[in-house]
């Protein structure tokens, strides 16, 4: 079946789309770049050197030739005057006209003219209309008889000379060849300082080009470091230049902060676990003694204890789970699976919670025969999901209404989770998301800090971007998946090459 002018125009569009806007966006980094403003800088400097050394070819070539000229006609003009004194009228016009028997093609232009303006010798019909200047000279367009059908046309420099009793002398040279020479110079000039600037604008973008894309390899390995990422370096390419050293440097430091995060994360996670066993026989002895014969005030005082200790059990298995998910050993659960389904487990699970504050969840999004599928891990992912839609519990007010929404394109499926409750400023959103970190207002109700946390931890193992928002009232977090997901490589500290500490 032939296809419509409007498909292939949209064919194009999807095959060529991704590439153009590459392109552009990496030549308006690449313009924008202060390597390219360096060289333009020099494009500058160069445009104007090569404008100063042009101008002076100019003036000493074709300003050389129009001074010659200028001088040759002045010679000849002291050369008629003389002759008119020594000779009189009749010996000047046979000079004249010697002259102008010699040079038939009419370059040099003579013209004596009585007092009355009437031509008494010269090879120009009339005397020019133009008023000459305070130094005697006229420019102006000749036009010549040099035979009965034959009449030139051409550009003239001349200089009027007047004679005693009121005669006028103009004698000329046709500049054609000077005016020639002069337009040859500068369509010289204008080539060679466009070709200059060419040249220097060629330069500079691929100086500008080749920069750029070493310094884009370093901001996109500092891109993934910041999603988490620690395990990436700066590649070099080996020629032992500025970049190769400095990015000598930044893996060196590199290797040290990551050195000392995870030494701080297996503290963390040490702590955790080697205190878990004692906290869980200290509880388990606790519900031995609740059992046992005990007056009321002292079971009440156990119940308390147990409580302590199933929270701080809580934030343990919180952190372990963390670790767990940052090690990445959960990447052999991933499958396809649908969002819509997950959304409403989560909603009917936290359902009867939300109805003792006289809360409402709606899930929202694709219908459930849509094709929207999601390569993920669906127990993490519901975890995470599961902790968004409990903070929304806690601080949304009494009968508030809590909003899952699953939105699919073609690359990405975004899940969200909106409440109504006071929010968190935008200052404090970034630390929000470290472990242990309450804002004020919150540290009054239950919690360890521990779950934003970990949902930042299964965004990064699915190389998920997470982000607060302000939903006027309340707060909405958004998890954007990419459907065939990116995990991250965050290999553990027994996989990874040792590095100075």
């Amino acid at each position: 079946m032939a296809l419509t002018a409007e498909q292939l125009r949209q064919g194009m569009e999807r095959t060529l789309g991704p590439s153009l806007n590459r392109l552009h966006l990496s030549s308006r980094f690449i313009l924008t770049s202060s390597t390219f403003r360096l060289a333009l800088l020099y494009m500058l400097l160069v445009g104007v050197s090569v404008a100063i050394l042009l101008g002076f070819i100019y003036w000493s070539t074709a300003g050389y030739m129009a001074r010659q000229t200028d001088a040759t006609i002045g010679a000849e003009i002291q050369g008629l005057a003389e002759q008119y004194r020594r000779r009189g009228l009749a010996g000047l016009s046979t000079v004249i006209a010697e002259r102008i028997a010699r040079d038939p093609q009419g370059a040099s232009i003579y013209l004596l003219t009585a007092p009355s303006g009437n031509p008494i010798i010269g090879n120009l019909d009339s005397w020019p209309q133009v008023a000459p200047d305070a130094g005697g000279w006229v420019r102006f367009r000749a036009r010549q008889s040099l035979a009965e059908d034959v009449t030139i046309e051409h550009e003239t420099r001349a200089k009027v000379f007047r004679l005693r009793g009121d005669l006028r002398l103009l004698v000329g040279r046709d500049v054609r060849e000077l005016t020639a020479i002069r337009q040859l110079i500068l369509d010289a000039m204008t080539w060679g300082l466009a070709i200059t600037v060419g040249l220097a604008l060629l330069g500079g973008w691929l100086m500008g080009a080749g920069i750029v894309r070493r310094l884009d390899v370093v901001n996109q390995v500092s891109r993934e470091i910041m999603q988490g990422n620690l395990s990436r370096r700066v590649p070099s390419a080996g020629t032992g230049d500025d970049f190769d050293q400095l990015a000598d440097n930044l893996n060196r430091m590199l290797e040290r902060i990551e050195a000392l995060m995870l030494s701080i994360r297996q503290v963390s996670d040490n702590i955790a676990h080697d205190l878990r066993t004692p906290l869980t026989r200290l509880r388990n002895r606790l519900e031995l003694l609740h059992g046992a014969d005990l007056s009321d005030e002292a079971r009440a005082e156990v119940e308390v204890a147990i409580a302590d200790a199933d929270e701080l059990l809580s934030a343990f298995n919180a952190l372990l789970r963390i670790a767990r998910i940052e090690a990445g050993s959960r990447r052999a659960a991933f499958a396809d699976l649908d969002p819509l389904p997950l959304l409403q487990d989560v909603a009917e699970l936290y359902e009867p919670l939300a109805a003792e504050s006289l809360q409402t969840i709606q899930v929202e999004g694709v219908a459930e025969n849509s094709p929207c599928r999601l390569h993920a891990d669906r127990d993490l992912l519901f975890q995470a999901i599961a902790n968004l839609v409990d903070n929304a519990i806690k601080h949304s007010p009494s009968g508030g209404q809590i909003r899952l929404h699953a939105e699919c394109s073609e690359t990405h499926v975004e899940l969200s989770v909106t409440d109504e409750g006071p929010g968190i400023p935008p200052e404090l959103r970034d630390k929000v998301l470290q472990r242990f970190f309450r804002i004020d207002e919150s540290r009054a109700a239950p919690g360890h800090g521990l779950g934003l946390s970990l949902v930042q931890a299964v965004a990064q193992l699915h190389g998920a971007a997470l982000s607060l928002e302000d939903a006027a009232p309340g707060l909405r977090v958004r998890l954007r998946l990419p459907k065939q997901a990116k995990m991250q490589t965050n290999p553990s500290a027994a996989e990874r090459p040792s590095s100075p500490v």
